[in-house]
């Protein structure tokens, strides 16, 4: 049987700026839940900016980011934007019902795993 994976590696175009100046880039996001998409639903916030719940989301699902001890929304709101629509991208992959990040065998060269710009970003 096939690995199924349920972590993932991140690398952000551009990195998260904490208040002490370090940049964080190197991340990891699992693969939701039915729960990770419904509770957010519930939050006050996403009730009154629907927009919020992708920021919700994600600090559910991302892993760890850097040597930040814990990503909560707040971290996520903080994100610039091209790391906010890098990671909206890589949940959509990971989550996918044919996961492109899951691996198989390029019918080009033969190498297994994912083939060159299966990663958001590539």
């Amino acid at each position: 049987m096939e690995d199924f994976k349920v972590e993932f590696p991140f690398t952000l175009p551009t990195g998260y700026l904490d208040a002490n100046g370090v940049l964080h880039r190197e991340g990891a996001m699992r693969r939701a839940t039915a729960a990770d998409e419904i509770v957010p639903l519930r939050d006050p916030r996403v009730q009154a900016n629907s927009s919020y719940l992708i920021i919700l989301l994600l600090s559910r699902v991302v892993t760890t980011l850097g040597d930040v001890a814990m990503v909560t929304p707040k971290i996520i709101e903080n994100l610039f934007i091209a790391d906010l629509n890098y990671l909206q991208a890589f949940y959509s992959r990971i989550n996918a019902a044919e996961n492109p990040l899951a691996g198989g065998v390029c019918p080009h060269c033969g190498r297994s795993g994912p083939a060159p710009g299966d990663r958001p970003g590539e």
